[in-house]
C-alpha cells in the first residue's frame, strides 16, 4: 500500500502506466474480451469492474489534449448511437477526472484493431457486454 494512491493500482499496472510515453494508449475490457490473444502486454485484474478501473487509472494517469480524440469505446450491436449503462458510468468517471474529454465510439474491427495496438491492455472481470475502452495518455505540463 502506498500513500494517496488507489489501491486497486497494481505493482504491474503501475509498472505499465509508468512506462507508457505521451501518445501510447491503454485498453480496458470486460470479462469476454480475448485479452490474452490481442494485448501486447497483459495486466489482469481479475474481480473488478471496467468503470472502477478506469477510475483508478485516471486518478494518476492524464488524457491527451493535443489531439481531437483521446477516448474511445466499441458501438454495441454496431450502433455507435446506443447507449448501454456500463458507458455511462465511464462517462461518469471521465467526466470525473478529464471533463473536457468525450468518449468517441468506434464501430465493429474499428475498435478491435485500436485494441490490438494499445501499448497494453488491462483486462478487467466487467460482466456486461461492450465494458471495453481505450485511453490514450497525455502529458504532466511542468509547474
Amino acid at each position: 500500500m502506498l500513500k494517496g494512491l488507489d489501491p486497486l493500482l497494481s505493482p504491474d499496472l503501475l509498472r505499465v502506466l509508468r512506462a507508457m510515453g505521451h501518445g501510447d494508449e491503454i485498453a480496458i475490457v470486460d470479462g469476454n474480451y480475448p485479452a490474452e490473444e490481442h494485448g501486447k502486454r497483459v495486466v489482469r485484474l481479475d474481480g473488478h469492474g471496467a468503470p472502477r478501473i478506469l477510475d483508478a487509472i485516471l486518478s494518476v494517469m492524464p488524457v491527451d489534449d493535443m489531439v481531437p480524440d483521446a477516448v474511445w469505446r466499441p458501438a454495441a450491436y454496431m450502433d455507435p448511437t446506443r447507449m448501454e449503462p456500463v458507458f455511462e458510468d465511464f462517462a461518469a468517471v471521465l467526466l470525473k477526472h478529464e471533463p473536457k474529454h468525450r468518449i468517441v465510439p468506434l464501430v465493429g474491427d474499428a475498435f478491435y484493431n485500436k485494441v490490438k495496438s494499445c501499448f497494453a491492455i488491462v483486462a478487467s472481470s466487467e460482466p456486461r457486454l461492450y465494458g471495453n475502452i481505450i485511453v490514450k495518455k497525455g502529458v504532466i505540463y511542468p509547474t
